[in-house]
């Protein structure tokens, strides 16, 4: 095998991403998109929010979720997800898809009726990852 191995610059990066968009595309149908960017302020300042955007075969991916943690456990975080849920629902999503580390929310996700479907646990560096979804 003959090859070269070499640093990608942003075109060669661009023409990468292409190649699989289109090979992706004998396996993807349709095409959905849609984004949520949504936060709770008190008193003028920022205490929580959520971000997510749609993504392939109808999944919501919820990439952040914070809650202050002064606010924490006063209904807020639950607030967001349900807003997320119905949101996604009009975007034409049928799950939505997240991932937790094992210091952030793992038990919240739990109980507002996320499954967890994937864990892994690096002993190394000091961390576990957990991925749920939730079929809407």
């Amino acid at each position: 095998m003959d090859y070269r191995m070499e640093e990608l610059d942003n075109e060669a990066i661009n023409e990468l991403e292409e190649m699989l968009d289109t090979y992706d595309k004998q396996h993807i149908t349709y095409q959905l998109n849609g984004q949520v960017s949504i936060g709770i302020k008190k008193d003028g300042k920022l205490i929580a929010g959520l971000d997510g955007c749609m993504t392939a075969f109808k999944i919501f991916y919820v990439s952040t979720v914070f809650v202050e943690e002064a606010y924490r456990g006063l209904g807020y975080g639950t607030a967001l997800m349900k807003e997320v849920e119905k949101r996604a629902v009009k975007l034409g999503a049928n799950m939505i898809r997240l991932d937790t580390f094992d210091w952030q929310g793992k038990g919240f996700y739990e109980r507002v009726g996320y499954e967890q479907v994937g864990f892994y646990e690096n002993k190394e560096d000091g961390f576990s990852e957990y991925f749920f979804l939730k079929r809407l």
